[in-house]
Formats: structure tokens, C-alpha cells, sequence
């Protein structure tokens, strides 16, 4: 079934004109690391945790297999340093203290750790993200964190009106040429996130089917 749907998935990428390269993330939360192996099996290599502890465990599991692991959950201060040491990919950076954390505690003997901000982009209350008027500053203290390298933004739209958020997300990241990745688009609205510019999709559902 997994690989049936990973071949689904990448039809719908396919079909959508684009000029972009789509990586296509799946988001396994919640899933075993079974689940993950067959994924692995059919060549997917990006996946995307929510939960650092459960991560950690799935991560121990399958190394040595060249995968690529992006951490998408909200960040507390006590969970940097684990981040820091395990993540190829951070996407929900939404505050300089945070940054700074993951800056400090990057272990030296590896690449910096690649990092999106991620937009509030609805500023709804109960999201984590940045608002768009603090991204200017926020970008330019990137400068100064050696161990990190801002690569663009992420955000989660409401899904009332995610076209029009995906819009704004392109208009936003064309101010900064020197970035050059977006994160957003899930299952329900991957066709409209590729033709607005996505780099990253994170799909769960549509990869591993509906969770228990």
C-alpha cells in the first residue's frame, strides 16, 4: 500500500507545471518504524518528525540508510540540543532564542543544520510562527548563526484559504534571493502549494494512510 500511494503521490507532482524541484517529505509521526521501512524500500528518502522522543527512537532504527530528517514540530528550549544533534533539516524555527539554541549546540564534526522560519501566516493565536513583520529582522540575525543556514520558510495555512496563503508565501520569499526553499503543501493541497513554488511537501496521510 505505502508504495501504491508514494507512486500516487508523485503522479500528482508530476502532473502539476513546474519549474521547481519538489522534495517530497513524509511526515511519520505516530508511525512504525515498519511503516518507515517499507517507505524506505520504495527509495523515499525525507522524513519529517513532530515528536523529538519518538523521533529519536525511529532515527536510532534506520541509520545507516542515508535518509534525510526533518524535525516539523513546535521547539522548547529543552529539546535543542537533541534537535541540534540528530536533524539534517529544521523547519519550525519561530524565534531568535530557539535559533541561537541550535546555533550553539550544532555539534562541529557536522554540517550546519539547515533551518526554515515558520510563518504564522494566518497570525492565528493558537499556531506557533513568526508574523510576516517580524521576518526581516529575524532573517538578518541569521547572518550571525555559523552553525545554521537559513534556507527559506515554512508555514501551515488554514486550509479555508491556503491558495491564497501559498501567494504570499511566493511574494515573501522573492524579498530574500539568497533563499530559495518553502515548505508547505500537505495531502489535501500539494497541487496548489507546487504552483506557487514549494520545494518541500509534507505528506503523512496520503503515504501511510489514515492513523489509528
Amino acid at each position: 500500500m505505502i508504495k501504491d500511494n508514494l507512486e500516487k503521490i508523485q503522479e500528482r507532482i508530476n502532473q502539476v507545471n513546474h519549474t521547481q524541484f519538489v522534495t517530497l517529505i513524509a511526515v511519520s509521526k505516530t508511525r512504525s518504524v515498519d511503516e518507515l521501512q517499507q517507505a524506505i524500500n520504495t527509495g523515499q528518502k525525507h522524513f519529517a518528525e513532530n515528536y523529538l522522543q519518538e523521533a529519536l527512537i525511529k532515527i536510532n532504527h534506520l541509520k545507516g540508510q542515508n535518509l534525510i530528517w526533518h524535525f516539523i514540530g513546535p521547539i522548547q528550549s529543552n529539546k535543542t540540543l537533541k534537535i541540534a544533534k540528530n536533524f539534517d533539516w529544521v523547519h519550525s524555527v519561530d524565534r531568535l532564542k530557539i535559533a541561537k539554541r541550535l546555533n550553539e549546540q550544532r555539534p562541529k564534526n557536522l554540517p550546519n543544520l539547515k533551518v526554515l522560519l515558520q510563518i504564522n501566516i494566518d497570525n492565528e493565536p493558537i499556531k506557533s510562527g513568526a508574523s510576516i513583520e517580524q521576518i526581516d529582522e529575524l532573517v538578518t540575525h541569521f547572518e550571525s548563526l555559523k552553525n545554521l543556514t537559513l534556507r527559506g520558510f515554512m508555514c501551515i495555512p488554514n486550509p479555508s484559504n491556503s491558495a491564497q496563503n501559498f501567494t504570499r508565501m511566493t511574494s515573501i520569499i522573492k524579498q530574500y534571493p539568497n533563499l530559495d526553499a518553502l515548505s508547505m503543501g500537505m495531502s489535501r493541497d500539494l497541487e496548489s502549494a507546487i504552483t506557487n513554488g514549494a520545494t518541500f511537501l509534507r505528506i503523512g496521510t496520503d503515504i501511510f494512510g489514515k492513523r489509528a
